[in-house]
């Protein structure tokens, strides 16, 4: 199509959506006074203050959950499935609450604030744990032989329940905001992406990494070898630390205004739909309602244009009389605009490639409950003197994560690129479905590991004595961490990236949230499983025993979810092929120029003054 034809339809477009007002804003948005200001805030200054936030946040959240299978199990002297299930309930409230906080984000406070108070709460819940700790008062007596133990009294567990609650909500603030507000101070349009030699979300997960490292070492040895007290102080100093210092590099921060409740958008479309349920939509999709003025604040990066799929929902941006008052405002419960009705199309054709991360979740937890409780049977001694600690062992999934990132970026992407010719070597679909084969490995192993740890206490006559060590390395546990997180490089990372990237440029605090959502689920999950297989397998020849592992058959619940892993492999692979991408048109700064473009980038409009503008209708490779 000639710049002539295209030109004149725009200008059509433009007058027809009474948009000369926005072609005016635009210009003097992208005045070269105005992005020079713009791009002297953000960037990589912005990184130690930002993530300090979140690695002190994963400092003291990897300390205390990593462990805390030990201190429910061995200070509060709960039965373990109770412990294993008020974990994976903590976990999983904690993963909930980002929804509200991603909502506050969205909708008034912006992702800043919502980080600062978010922090503030976390602190207070922290304090109120290292408290609970630390006072005598607030734990039961010691039991070392773990029989006829008295369990923490209803006083004891609501202080720590209360502690815990504090510490969800801070959390709420901090996940869905952290990553999307750090990923804000670049520019992350795709060819700007696809052009750098690294990736923003796999340097993130590296930072976690290392703050995971810090606490399964560290916060770890503290907490069982001197006291809980200052293994959970220690995390809470960091993170006000790290609030103060998120607080000081406030002046450099590119903050992105709310835009307004995206619930209430989402709202709007579908009651429109709704009330126009039968109305008849248009065959060309231009004659539907566009209003790039409405727009502009959901849409400072590219506008999301017309796609043939949930058609349905197309009858929210049909014109009638009555949708559109005298001042030529429209009544947005009767009309929509496209790129509302994308909005929310995008954010349905999410939905089912989300969902598949939550069984996997479920299918996890167990390094966090079982396996723990399986290496403190094992043999841990490094040397005659010193022993590893039961929950330090998640450290080998995390040094696979943090030695593993660097070489997918390195190695794996340039190799991948020459394979497939891909700009990054392999979309985040394949990315994550690369993550959910290994996982299935990984649960083979788990299972394949613990027949292996059973032979060898009942080799040694040791089947009924639960707190004695058996004669077997803990480090046949090694190769399951291993795979776990050569799994996470793959599904975690793709995952968030994929939510990032595919989602609403006005929702990325809600999409954000749904990856916390997904562990919060698959938590659920895991307790519903782990209760209903602890309640049907019976009181002798229990798969999970509440006192003595070894008399169980945890391999039998293994080989149960590696099955379900199955199951879920074949459910995301069939979702990915049905994917498709978002369309989006896109604003790409570039020196001078401003550039708006979609699927493959090639320009249709050029003003007088070197400014120009694509309009393409395409899709993103994912």
């Amino acid at each position: 199509m000639e710049k002539d034809s295209n030109h004149q339809e725009y200008q059509q477009k433009m007058s027809e959506n009474g948009d000369h007002q926005l072609e005016n804003k635009l210009h003097d948005h992208l005045h070269p006074a105005a992005k020079k200001q713009q791009q002297q805030l953000g960037g990589v200054r912005t990184m130690p203050f930002i993530l300090a936030n979140e690695v002190c946040d994963r400092f003291a959240s990897a300390g205390f959950h990593a462990n805390m299978i030990t201190y429910l199990t061995q200070v509060l002297n709960l039965p373990l499935v109770k412990a294993s299930n008020t974990l994976s309930n903590f976990s999983g409230t904690s993963s909930f609450t980002p929804l509200i906080g991603a909502f506050i984000a969205d909708s008034f406070a912006g992702r800043f604030w919502t980080i600062v108070i978010g922090s503030m709460i976390y602190v207070l819940g922290m304090v109120t744990i290292t408290i609970s700790a630390a006072l005598p008062q607030l734990r039961p007596p010691p039991c070392p032989t773990q029989e006829n133990c008295q369990e923490a009294s209803n006083l004891q567990l609501w202080v720590l329940y209360l502690a815990l609650l504090l510490t969800s909500l801070g959390t709420g603030g901090i996940r869905p905001c952290v990553v999307t507000f750090a990923a804000d101070q670049f520019d992350m349009s795709k060819s700007k992406t696809e052009s750098r030699s690294w990736n923003f979300f796999n340097w993130y997960y590296f930072c976690m990494g290392i703050a995971s490292l810090l606490a399964l070492t560290v916060v770890v040895y503290i907490q069982d070898d001197v006291s809980w007290g200052w293994g959970l102080g220690i995390p809470t100093i960091a993170m006000a630390l790290s609030l103060v210092a998120f607080i000081f590099g406030a002046p450099l921060y590119k903050k992105i205004k709310p835009m307004g409740s995206p619930f209430v958008r989402v709202a709007q479309v579908i009651v429109a739909a709704v009330k126009k349920r039968n109305v008849v939509g248009p065959a060309d999709p231009h004659a539907l309602y566009e209003n790039r003025e409405l727009d502009a604040d959901i849409s400072t990066n590219g506008r999301l244009v017309h796609s043939d799929q949930f058609k349905w929902l197309d009858r929210a941006a049909v014109v009638a009389d009555s949708d559109i008052n005298e001042s030529s405002q429209p009544n947005l419960w009767r009309l929509a605009t496209v790129h509302r009705v994308e909005e929310l199309k995008t954010m349905i054709r999410l939905l089912p490639i989300w969902a598949a991360a939550i069984l996997l979740v479920a299918s996890n937890s167990h390094l966090s409950s079982f396996t723990i409780q399986q290496a403190r049977t094992m043999n841990r001694h490094l040397s005659p003197s010193f022993q590893i600690q039961p929950a330090t062992m998640s450290i080998f999934s995390t040094l696979t994560i943090i030695i593993g990132l660097p070489l997918y970026e390195r190695l794996f992407v340039p190799l991948a690129r020459r394979l497939t010719g891909h700009p990054v070597g392999i979309t985040c679909l394949q990315r994550m479905g690369i993550g959910f084969g290994i996982n299935v490995f990984a649960t083979i192993a788990s299972a394949l590991i613990e027949m292996k740890r059973k032979a060898a206490a009942a080799d040694h006559n040791l089947l009924d004595k639960p707190t004695a060590v058996i004669p077997i390395s803990v480090f046949w546990l090694v190769p399951q961490y291993f795979l776990h997180g050569l799994a996470e490089i793959f599904m975690s990372v793709g995952h968030l990236e994929f939510l990032y990237d595919q989602s609403p440029e006005s929702m990325r605090s809600t999409a954000a949230a749904l990856y916390w959502i997904a562990i919060a689920i698959g938590n659920y999950i895991s307790t519903l499983m782990v209760s209903l297989v602890h309640k049907y397998t019976g009181e002798e020849g229990n798969w999970l025993p509440d006192r003595n592992l070894n008399r169980g058959k945890l391999e039998n619940y293994y080989w149960l979810v590696t099955g379900l892993q199955v199951i879920n492999l074949v459910y995301y692979v069939t979702c990915a092929w049905f994917y498709k991408c978002k369309p989006i048109q896109e604003i790409i700064h570039d020196g001078d120029e401003d550039v708006e473009f979609c699927g493959d980038g090639k320009p249709l409009l050029a003003d007088g003054k070197g400014d120009k503008e694509v309009e393409l209708v395409g899709s993103r490779d994912v």
